[in-house]
């Protein structure tokens, strides 16, 4: 009990004190406001003005969160400071005008205080009344709670007013998100149009110089048999085509499974993942922990960070071993990669830029961890309703 009475003593005292600070303060304001009124008129002294507004704002911003115990963003434009200060300045007249009713209760409670011991009449009068000391008492107990009172207002106010001024108003939250939903769904597009790219250079890359070779054996195949030649050399052209037909095949199922996997829609992304660790050809390990299925949209985001993390891990990192971890918090889901690589992966390279423009666009975050000698580590937060 005694260190709960200490620990609250030294809140009231902390605070107390930055309530007298913030008295001081409100005289320098009121003086500042003044001066520098005039100045607002004309564009190359209001900037000078507002800036110094706001050295004066972040200074009570700073008072605020070491004596009231708020934390307020600096992120505000310099007009908003001035503003901040015009009402400030109130606040801070209203707790120097309490503290004075408390200076004079103070002094007049110790004056009939010592007027009631001393037996004199409480308030300069001739003769003691019996009810002296109810009145004393009493009246004292009621100022003190109205001081009391009063102050928890002013710092209450002063926590408030912070609340309100420091940081982005309405308007400019607005504004930023729009440029942010414009950024993003350029950055959308541009994800899009990469990913017809690849879907373009796997076909022609892939799948159509694989039909081109079995057209070739086929053709040849075919003179063959038209000319009567070598029955074994017919049949050895015919085992060809066929080996080359059936790779043709899974290139094509590969570039399909990679435009969206079908296991995606049936069987949620737990199912996907599990697909996908098992295609690897590096030894992959799948914790997945979600209870219950995300929205279509979020589990696609986060199959093809994982989908793209796996592949570049493959390609780049020389690792021996991949491990993919999924999990919700609250309406957040985490998506972790890492591999026992050598590391040196950058955001900025082509596959992880496409990922980081994919996830923001979702709302969600992106991170690269990969120093040199491993391991890397890939994270996505995705919002999930």
């Amino acid at each position: 009990m005694s260190s709960t009475t200490e620990r609250i003593a030294r809140r009231a005292a902390r605070a107390g004190t930055g309530l007298v600070l913030g008295s001081f303060t409100a005289v320098l304001e009121l003086a500042f406001l003044v001066l520098t009124a005039p100045a607002l008129v004309a564009e190359p002294t209001r900037v000078r003005v507002l800036a110094l507004a706001r050295r004066l704002a972040e200074a009570e911003r700073a008072r605020i969160a070491r004596f009231l115990g708020s934390e307020n963003s600096g992120d505000y434009e310099n007009d908003r400071a001035w503003r901040y200060l015009a009402v400030r300045c109130a606040v801070g007249w209203l707790g120097a005008g309490v503290f004075a009713l408390v200076v004079f209760g103070g002094v007049s409670g110790a004056i009939m205080l010592g007027q009631l011991l001393s037996g004199e009449a409480v308030g300069g009068g001739e003769h003691a009344s019996w009810y002296d000391p109810i009145t004393v008492v009493l009246g004292g107990a009621l100022l003190v709670f109205l001081a009391v009172q009063g102050l928890i207002g002013v710092a209450t106010l002063d926590r408030a007013v912070a609340r309100r001024f420091f940081g982005p108003s309405d308007k400019e939250r607005l504004r930023r998100r729009v440029r942010e939903l414009a950024t993003t769904r350029a950055d959308v597009v541009e994800a899009v149009n990469a990913e017809r790219r690849r879907i373009e250079r796997d076909l022609h890359d892939g799948v159509q110089q694989g039909l081109v070779a079995l057209g070739m054996v086929l053709g040849r195949a075919r003179r063959a048999l038209d000319l009567s030649r070598d029955p074994a050399l017919v049949e050895e052209l015919v085992r060809q085509a066929h080996e080359q037909s059936q790779h043709a095949l899974e290139e094509l199922r590969e570039v399909a499974w990679r435009v969206y996997p079908i296991a995606l829609e049936t069987g949620g992304l737990g199912v996907a993942l599990e697909s996908l660790a098992e295609r690897s050809t590096v030894p992959t390990s799948l914790v997945y922990d979600l209870a219950e299925r995300a929205d279509a949209a979020t589990e696609t985001v986060a199959y093809f960070v994982v989908s793209e993390a796996v592949t570049n891990a493959v390609k780049h990192s020389r690792c021996d071993r991949i491990e993919i971890e999924v999990s919700r918090a609250g309406k957040m889901i985490t998506v972790r990669i890492s591999d026992d690589g050598v590391g040196g992966a950058i955001l900025t390279g082509a596959g992880l830029s496409g990922l980081a423009r994919r996830v923001a666009a979702a709302d969600g975050t992106f991170g690269v961890d990969s120093p040199a000698g491993g391991p890397t580590v890939v994270r996505a937060e995705l919002p999930c309703a």
